[in-house]
């Protein structure tokens, strides 16, 4: 035989697209040569795959060797294509004789001394590899990202000669079965611990229920970071399949795979001084960014007017879609972008705005210009606006973690709001669309007419109208309520603090 093909798979996005390793070896010169798009890092496989064949005792055809991968308008990238390559090789050779190779996917860089290195993204090949059903030889190291996706054949190996024996029959291995991965939820931070802040606490138990964006205003000190790090602790456990979701983007990320971190909903919090690639995701190779980090968790901003207005702008779309559109000269990437936007702010530059205890040293111009770093279409986009004011001394020195609610009671609360909402529309109120709110979100007569009130007197835009409609359903959820009264919209409307400012 001198023609041999193998199965494989590159990386775009958070999608493993399959690729054939062809390999030719013909009667001439002695040349290595792939085709097919590759990088750098792919080119430079001929190298090691020479050395690991001779250190694992194989002989390196002195012929012209063409590997061509295949589609060839496909960019490959990465050592992922290393042990195909050096498996190919083999069966096109001789040296290797394996009937059902057709049945395997492989995916490992391979060392020069034959040993098998991991690869970046390998559970978004498990999942594709899985959906054909195929089976999957990687490097030992892969094989706890890789056992996430179920119903899987994996067989992983430490080095080359190991998966030369399997193929060939002289020493066949079973299957790895992986463990099923555990989901646990983190009580480690407690909404006990916040002293006080009943109002903030209920907009964030609003929030979780809903999947509403919050913007919470005040001065220093008052807990808003605290509030914030606690919503993803009061959120409903990570389904299979969100889990499965996440993982792929950590995958293929610069953060890589870990399957602690996976087993709650993500927190991501960047710093102020983030650019807009870093948020929302981007690079010569398109990679995800902040924002679909966050994906079916959270994103925090702090001191959100510090963020640069460009980088803050670019959020728009991503609020509105839940996914991010990515181009590139070398290639375009979609990434999906399901997160709850909760950010803070302070009321001033100095942060003592209409404070008691400090004075506030800040001209009209300048908190216009503070605020002004906010765009209104931005806000516009914040379902829920409100302030944390600071805690009085006597509150602070008398508080008593255990005379407040417990983060399970609230996520309690959160889970079977949320349950109605699935029964109801399949979907959370936050991402209610305009026929949805038409359907779902019907006001009698005395709950409209506060409502229209409201748009008279505070400015509303139709967008913010919808948002408070969704908000009230919300409210009415954890209320146990099949229709929205007027109470639930009363709150609802008390949620939009910068509305009420204009």
């Amino acid at each position: 035989m001198t023609l041999a093909v193998v199965f494989s798979r590159a990386s775009v996005g958070i999608y493993a697209p399959q690729v054939m390793v062809e390999t030719h070896l013909s009667n001439a010169l002695p040349q290595f040569t792939i085709v097919g798009l590759p990088e750098t890092a792919v080119k430079e496989s001929k190298d090691r795959v020479r050395s690991a064949l001779m250190q694992s005792g194989y002989e390196f055809p002195k012929k012209r060797i063409t590997v061509n991968l295949a589609p060839a308008d496909l960019p490959k990238e990465g050592g992922r294509f290393d042990l195909p390559i050096a498996i190919s090789i083999l069966l096109a050779s001789g040296q290797l004789l394996c009937e059902d190779i057709h049945k395997y996917e492989l995916a490992a860089e391979l060392a020069l001394s034959g040993k098998l290195r991991p690869i970046k993204g390998m559970l978004p090949f498990a999942l594709a590899t899985q959906s054909i059903n195929r089976k999957l030889i990687i490097a030992e190291d892969n094989k706890e990202e890789a056992g996430w996706v179920s119903s899987l054949n994996i067989f992983p190996f430490q080095d080359f000669q190991s998966v030369c024996a399997h193929l060939s029959g002289m020493n066949k291995q079973p299957a790895w079965v992986a463990s099923s991965p555990l989901h646990e939820n983190d009580d480690s931070q407690c909404m006990s611990e916040i002293c006080g802040q009943h109002q903030a606490k209920r907009a964030l138990e609003i929030a979780a229920a809903g999947g509403h964006s919050l913007l919470m205003v005040g001065p220093p000190g008052t807990g808003k970071t605290m509030l914030a790090s606690r919503l993803n602790t009061i959120l409903p456990p990570l389904t299979q399949k969100e889990a499965l979701e996440v993982a792929c983007l950590y995958s293929i990320s610069r953060h890589g795979f870990t399957q602690q971190t996976l087993s709650k909903r993500p927190f991501r919090q960047p710093h102020h001084t983030a650019s807009a690639v870093s948020l929302v995701g981007g690079g010569r190779m398109p990679t995800p960014g902040e924002v679909s980090l966050a994906h079916h968790g959270v994103l925090f901003l702090d001191e959100l007017p510090e963020f640069n207005r460009h980088v803050l702008e670019v959020l728009r779309e991503p609020l509105e879609s839940a996914k991010v559109n990515i181009s590139r000269a070398a290639g375009f990437a979609e990434y999906p972008a399901n997160c709850q936007l909760i950010a803070a702010m302070n009321p001033c530059p100095c942060g003592y705005l209409n404070s008691q205890k400090h004075a506030c040293h800040c001209t009209p111009e300048q908190v216009q210009r503070y605020r002004g770093k906010i765009s209104g279409p931005l806000l516009d986009r914040i379902d829920m606006h409100i302030e944390v004011p600071p805690i009085s001394p006597t509150r602070l020195t008398s508080f008593n973690p255990k005379q407040e609610e417990s983060t399970q009671a609230i996520r309690q609360r959160v889970i079977q709001a949320r349950q109605k909402q699935y029964q109801r529309q399949s979907q959370i109120n936050a991402k209610l669309q305009t026929r949805d709110i038409i359907a779902f979100c019907k006001l009698d007569n005395e709950p409209q007419v506060m409502l229209t009130s409201a748009l008279e007197k505070l400015g509303i835009s139709a967008r913010a109208y919808h948002r408070i409609l969704k908000v009230a359903r919300t409210i009415a959820d954890l209320s146990d309520s099949e229709s929205i009264q007027t109470s639930h919209v009363a709150e609802a409307i008390q949620f939009r603090k910068y509305d009420r400012q204009c």
